[in-house]
């Protein structure tokens, strides 16, 4: 069956007290109504629309390449007046799926329970209990059990606000009823708003049937409109992936202390100390080891490699059995061939660091294509800037780059090569040359060293 899947995402979110839409507001690295479009894309045949309002321009700008069916909802009035204003745009036959630009947490698994249910004659409906009801419409069933009214709380009786059962605000409901139902909806209510839970008494009037589905957990269907509970349901993806990390291999030193703001993928037997972030898109090789306080970002990370403490690793590629940090710092483009080893406080950035290379401590590489078992002595400096344009420093395989030396790009050191300690080298060096670079030293007798004032 087709369905439209509308996501409502017009509400202001006063409380969050910001100056961007609540809905743009992330959950694990990712905006929360792009976590929900994301999840409603996967369904098969279907078809979205984003209803949008406060800050709308922002909202339709930030989702664009979902290629939804953008509808305005200026000066909203409830959730079935945004129904209404996407009615239009549905589809003769099939269903239609609402969701929440502000509930980011609803799984794929729970919204194909319920379009395993729907038929042209059916009413799917997303309930939980739970221990506090309180601010949810209360689900009325009748003697036999039947759903037949959502009531909300402003709405409700004494009796009914006993009701456990609540309503999430996510159901799905056939085309062939909703658009009657929606053109009989009034704002008759204590809120002067257009209730879509209102379909639900319709519905059992109409004879439909009307099924429940509950999802895994509360965390699903809970909603956003603060900051506070904005925290708490990162904390609660958060948990959600740390577990998945575990049951597919890997060590979490501390699962509480771990965030993913993104995709990460682990192979067998790694082993990831606290406090660590991973953004984007970043995938472990087996046995990787990583310290505390890193922070990876749209990586790969080869087999065995090793990643110390307060390492950042962004855009770039490492081979397997690599050695990183502690304190380094390797940035877009850098890729490390297996065995590559880079030591604290070094800086790459656009550079190829060949097999077995070690660029050890204290040092930046940068744009430079390096081969193969090149050792870098302490304080090397690749000088790729000009001030104006970048340039490219090329070193051969076997190279010794004695400490403290600077390399003024464009420039090239041939196979086999050694710079002295101190150099700095303008010029190419050839293969199995010695290269000194140094100013003539000077040596003065009697020196008066200076008296402190």
């Amino acid at each position: 069956m087709t369905q439209d899947i509308v996501i409502l995402a017009a509400g202001k979110g006063s409380r969050m007290k910001s100056a961007f839409s609540k809905v743009l507001h992330k959950v694990g690295g990712s905006a929360m109504v792009r976590r929900v479009l994301t999840t409603a894309s996967a369904l098969p045949n279907a078809k979205l629309h984003l209803v949008v309002g406060h800050q709308g321009d922002q909202v339709e700008a930030s989702c664009q390449d979902f290629m939804a069916n953008v509808v305005w909802q200026n000066d909203p009035q409830g959730t079935g007046d945004a129904l209404r204003r996407v009615a239009p745009y549905l589809q003769d036959n099939g269903a239609t799926l609402t969701l929440y630009g502000d509930v980011p947490l609803i799984r794929a698994s729970t919204l194909e329970k319920m379009t395993a249910l729907s038929t042209p004659n059916t009413l799917v409906l997303l309930t939980i209990s739970l221990d506090n009801p309180t601010g949810y419409g209360r689900i009325v069933r009748d003697e036999q059990n039947k759903v037949v009214a959502i009531v909300e709380q402003k709405d409700a009786t004494d009796s009914q606000l006993a009701i456990k059962e609540v309503n999430t605000g996510i159901l799905l409901a056939p085309n062939s009823h909703l658009q009657g139902w929606l053109a009989a909806l009034t704002n008759n209510n204590a809120q002067g708003e257009y209730y879509l839970t209102d379909v639900i008494a319709m519905a059992a009037r109409d004879g439909v049937d009307i099924v429940t589905v509950h999802p895994e957990n509360e965390a699903e269907v809970a909603g956003v409109n603060d900051r506070i509970q904005l925290a708490a349901l990162e904390r609660e993806l958060q948990h959600q992936q740390s577990i998945t990390l575990m049951q597919n291999g890997a060590t979490l030193f501390d699962p509480a202390r771990i965030d993913i703001r993104g995709e990460l993928t682990t192979g067998q037997d790694v082993i990831i100390d606290v406090n660590c972030v991973f953004e984007g898109n970043v995938v472990l090789g087996n046995g990787v080891e990583i310290g505390p306080n890193c922070h990876l970002r749209n990586c790969l990370i080869g087999d065995n490699t090793i990643i110390k403490s307060n390492t950042m690793i962004d855009e770039s590629e490492v081979g397997d059995a690599c050695d990183i940090g502690p304190f380094a710092r390797l940035r877009p483009g850098t890729v490390l061939a297996n065995n590559a080893k880079i030591g604290n406080f070094v800086e790459t950035k656009k550079a190829l660091i060949g097999e077995g290379s070690k660029v050890n401590h204290l040092s930046y590489i940068g744009d430079t294509e390096m081969g193969a078992n090149v050792n870098v002595g302490a304080g090397t400096i690749t000088c790729n800037y000009d001030g104006v344009n970048k340039h490219l420093t090329q070193v051969a395989d076997n190279v010794f780059i004695g400490s403290n030396t600077s390399l003024v790009a464009p420039v090239q050191v041939a196979e086999g090569a050694t710079i002295a300690a101190g150099s700095t080298i303008t010029k190419r060096v050839g293969e199995k040359q010695l290269a000194f670079a140094r100013a003539r030293q000077t040596n003065k007798d009697n020196w008066p060293r200076p008296i402190k004032k």
